[in-house]
């Protein structure tokens, strides 16, 4: 399985607010610098994020992001969920558009939603929190 980049860049957003202490804002540049990603990219995912209650956006001048809940209340399972559009490993997944011609007997398929149920299951036992226990080495590694 594989998370869209969308995914992966919206849990960087989120470790690296995380990591700053104090409500510490951050701004895309910073963020788009750091982990090489475009800020252009960036701020479409701080928009989605903030959408979603995660992100808090100031304004002006001297503004800037930083989290809107504390880290310990985010849990990472469902940021995944949110940020994916959808979880369709295999086209029988999709009603839609498959085509299969053994969909009505494949066990396959079977298999694949029990694992990706376990995978979700394994994201919700962690929060932001658990992915910024070691904040002070992030923050070196990040150059700051």
């Amino acid at each position: 399985m594989n998370l869209k980049k969308y995914t992966d860049y919206a849990l960087r957003v989120l470790i690296f607010t995380a990591a700053r202490k104090d409500g510490e804002l951050s701004s895309i540049k910073e963020i788009s610098q750091v982990y090489h990603i475009s800020s252009h990219h960036l701020g479409k995912i701080v928009f989605e994020l903030s959408k979603l209650g995660y992100i808090e956006t100031i304004r002006g001048r001297n503004g800037g992001i930083r989290l809107a809940k504390a880290p310990a209340e985010i849990n990472v399972g469902m940021v995944v969920r949110q940020m994916e559009d959808d979880f369709h490993i295999l086209e029988c997944f999709d009603k839609g558009s498959n085509h299969c011609v053994i969909s009505p007997a494949c066990k396959l398929k079977h298999v694949l939603n029990e694992a990706l149920k376990a995978f979700l299951q394994v994201l919700d036992n962690y929060t932001l929190q658990d992915l910024v226990i070691n904040d002070k080495e992030l923050l070196r590694l990040m150059g700051l």
